[in-house]
């Protein structure tokens, strides 16, 4: 009796046997190099630098409640919604107990991209971008290759979620 309500449960969590059908805007996996390199602002936020194979970035982590240490690897998600079917966020809280992506990841912020800055004064297959977001006044810094970009605009709501690895 167990394994059949686990099958039904996976099926509810896996729709169409896919792990999600969740276009992510961006997915990379950091590692986190420095912490509050600017000093120490606040006591229960950090600021940490961390570094993939082609990002940087700065990230602003409620740190009291999802501590991160120097040394560590995470998997970075943003997305426009949280719907495991991928149908828009409606930017209202149900509590119908319904699965969402947030349950496979551990610490998640939602918030506004609010500047897209390029360096256009290199040759376009070198280009960087700098994305800044607003997490009801966390901070996110990404930069990396303009390709990177290309899935943004600018005053768009994204979910940021992290799971460590």
């Amino acid at each position: 009796m167990a394994s059949a309500a686990a099958a039904q449960d996976a099926l509810t969590w896996f729709p169409s046997g896919k792990e999600d059908m969740v276009d992510h805007l961006f997915n990379d996996t950091f590692t986190v190099t420095r912490l509050d390199p600017d000093g120490k602002k606040f006591d229960r936020v950090t600021r940490i630098e961390a570094h993939s194979d082609q990002m940087y970035m700065q990230l602003d982590v409620a740190t009291e409640v999802y501590p991160m240490r120097v040394n560590e690897k995470f998997n970075m998600v943003l997305v426009s919604t949280l719907n495991l079917d991928g149908t828009p966020d409606t930017g209202y809280y149900t509590q119908a107990g319904r699965k969402t992506l947030a349950d496979q990841y551990d610490y998640v912020m939602h918030g506004k991209l609010y500047k897209i800055s390029e360096d256009t004064s290199k040759d376009s297959s070198s280009a960087k971008v700098e994305m800044y977001a607003s997490f009801g006044g966390l901070l996110m810094m990404l930069r990396g290759d303009h390709s990177s970009a290309a899935n943004f605009e600018l005053d768009q709501r994204l979910f940021l979620l992290i799971k460590k690895v």
